[in-house]
């Protein structure tokens, strides 16, 4: 399992004309799933991806997580 993070401040995807999903600030993971991936490991990654800390502070430092701040998420699989 292979995961693509990118922090941005809106984004969205679609196919053909159609809009299927968008976020305002947050991130978007490109997700990858291979064979043998268990649930197990996605609990991991998911764990590893919100915990993240890639978003400035009060102080403009790189210190708070998309799970703190409550920021969106957009999975592209």
């Amino acid at each position: 399992m292979r995961a693509l993070v990118q922090r941005v401040s809106r984004a969205s995807v679609s196919v053909g004309d159609e809009e299927v999903g968008s976020i305002g600030s947050g991130l978007v993971v490109f997700l990858a799933v291979g064979e043998g991936d268990d649930e197990e490991a996605a609990r991991y990654l998911v764990d590893k991806i919100v915990n993240l800390r890639i978003f400035n502070n009060n102080e403009g430092k790189f210190q708070s997580s998309a799970l703190e701040l409550g920021a969106e998420l957009l999975l592209v699989s």
